[in-house]
């Protein structure tokens, strides 16, 4: 497939819908998928950033503890459907194009562009910032012990072996212990600036009054 073209500059899309809350999606396509050099890397930095309903994550702790803004605050390299339903991503979702993308919801409707300005803030810290040697440590140690909770069942290893021969890799569990054993603070700072840096959002609200928020001068 034809990779998908990001315009320059951040684009916004409200779209109503009769909901008691705001849905919150940003982000952007990426050029990096599983198997490639800079991909365990990014995996490593969606995990401290955004880590799937872990609370140890970072934007969790930003916008949801110290503000009590929402629920769930992720952040994601790869495409992960019916988020909202389940703790761990299914396999057998290879994909020729992945994404970038924080989640954000729910909100309350009057809290969507603080919501938003918050996120959007964290994600520049990120790429100005990067990780410390403690956070990156500590999110590398997580994640080399994740990959078992990933594979514990025999169909999820069975569905991580095929996506590995999909993206020709070794197999998941050796994959990534041995590409995150390699990994420096270095790297993943590096990745974070070349490959979260300077790209403009495309964001999605969902909401019930579309004008109130867009036209809310907050």
């Amino acid at each position: 497939l034809p990779a998908p073209r990001a315009e320059a500059g951040t684009k916004f899309d409200i779209v109503q819908r009769d909901t008691r809350s705001t849905a919150i999606s940003l982000g952007f396509p990426i050029d990096v998928r599983r198997g490639d050099a800079d991909w365990p890397a990014l995996a490593l930095v969606a995990s401290y950033f955004g880590q799937h309903r872990s609370s140890n994550s970072y934007l969790y702790g930003k916008l949801r503890e110290a503000r009590g803004l929402n629920y769930g605050d992720y952040a994601y390299v790869e495409y992960f459907p019916r988020g909202m339903f389940q703790f761990e991503p299914d396999p057998n979702q290879g994909r020729q194009q992945q994404l970038y993308q924080i989640w954000i919801r729910p909100v309350e409707p009057q809290n969507g562009h603080f919501a938003l300005r918050a996120a959007l803030y964290e994600h520049d810290r990120l790429v100005r910032e990067g990780m410390t040697q403690e956070t990156f440590e500590a999110t590398r140690e997580f994640l080399t012990k994740y990959v078992d909770i990933l594979t514990q069942t025999q169909d999820a290893a069975l569905g991580y072996a095929l996506d590995s021969r999909y993206y020709g890799t070794k197999d998941f569990p050796t994959y990534m212990r041995e590409e995150l054993a390699k990994l420096t603070l270095a790297d993943v700072n590096r990745v974070i600036r070349t490959r979260l840096g300077g790209r403009g959002m495309r964001v999605v609200l969902v909401t019930k009054d579309g004008a109130a928020l867009r036209d809310d001068p907050a």
